[in-house]
């Protein structure tokens, strides 16, 4: 298999660095944007956050702390559920820049899809905040756009209304859960997919299976998890507070897990207790 960039080109040609800083539970106060400082510090320029976090002041913080070129960082937000109307979304934006402190996102998209468990228009829905979307990027407050736990179910009634193609859509993605025909089915057109919750709850990393090939690559756990994930063709995104972890999961650029136990760690029996599915995702 071919060395792994440590960039992906999207289809507007952005480049997006191939492994993100999760935001995630970053604490809204100076530990948080000291987290993310530490992190711009490690190596990461991807940093991967949202409105549904409640914590992008302390983000912006942790960037402007940094010290780091605005221009050597991607920066990606979300929109939440709350905001679905064309005027709400363009409204989300722009609260996300200002808390931000910054004049752009790298990369917007939209956090959930709208389903029919709670949208019996659900399609026009998705349609109505995807024309929002493409707004905020003709503007430029958003460098790329795309979607966040979009399924095929989704995206195919979605790109007959698209004037832009969604460039990116995040994915959960995990031993014990990867969802390979959709990161596929998004590849095929050139959407390109990102994993959260790359390394499940932890759970996946103190497995027998992860134990052995740790020892037989002399990588962590977590490394061979994200190294799994780059081959599938994926960008993952991970979160620790730890400096050592953070540079740790940085460093699997190196290395190459064979055919073989790539099919073994796709193979791990099915674990989707705690997955995130948008069809039973109940809005309040």
């Amino acid at each position: 298999m071919a060395d792994i960039q440590k960039a992906v080109r999207l289809a507007n040609g952005a480049e997006m660095p191939t492994i993100g800083y999760g935001t995630w539970q970053v604490e809204n106060s100076s530990a948080g944007a000291d987290a993310v400082a530490e992190a711009i510090k490690a190596g990461y320029r991807h940093i991967d956050g949202a409105a549904r976090y409640e914590n992008e002041v302390s983000v912006g913080e942790g960037i402007l702390k940094s010290g780091i070129d605005r221009k050597e960082l991607f920066v990606t937000s979300k929109v939440w559920y709350t905001h679905r109307s064309y005027d709400k979304v363009l409204e989300a934006c722009d609260t996300t820049l200002k808390d931000l402190g910054l004049d752009y996102v790298d990369l917007y998209l939209i956090h959930w899809p709208a389903v029919a468990k709670n949208y019996e228009n659900w399609k026009e829905v998705n349609a109505e905040t995807w024309r929002a979307m493409e707004e905020i990027y003709r503007s430029g407050k958003a460098r790329a756009i795309g979607v966040s736990n979009f399924l095929r179910q989704h995206l195919e009634p979605l790109l007959k209304t698209a004037e832009i193609v969604p460039m990116v859509n995040q994915i959960e993605f995990r031993p014990g859960y990867p969802q390979i025909e959709c990161a596929e089915w998004c590849m095929e057109r050139g959407i390109v997919p990102e994993a959260w919750r790359p390394l499940g709850a932890g759970t996946a990393l103190t497995g027998e299976l992860m134990t052995e090939l740790s020892k037989k690559y002399g990588k962590t756990p977590a490394q061979i998890c994200l190294r799994w994930v780059l081959q599938h063709g994926l960008t993952p995104l991970v979160k620790s507070a730890n400096p050592v972890r953070m540079r740790e999961n940085l460093d699997v650029y190196d290395f190459t897990l064979s055919a073989e136990d790539m099919a073994k760690i796709d193979a791990l029996p099915r674990d989707d207790a705690g997955a995130e599915k948008p069809e039973e995702m109940v809005e309040r």
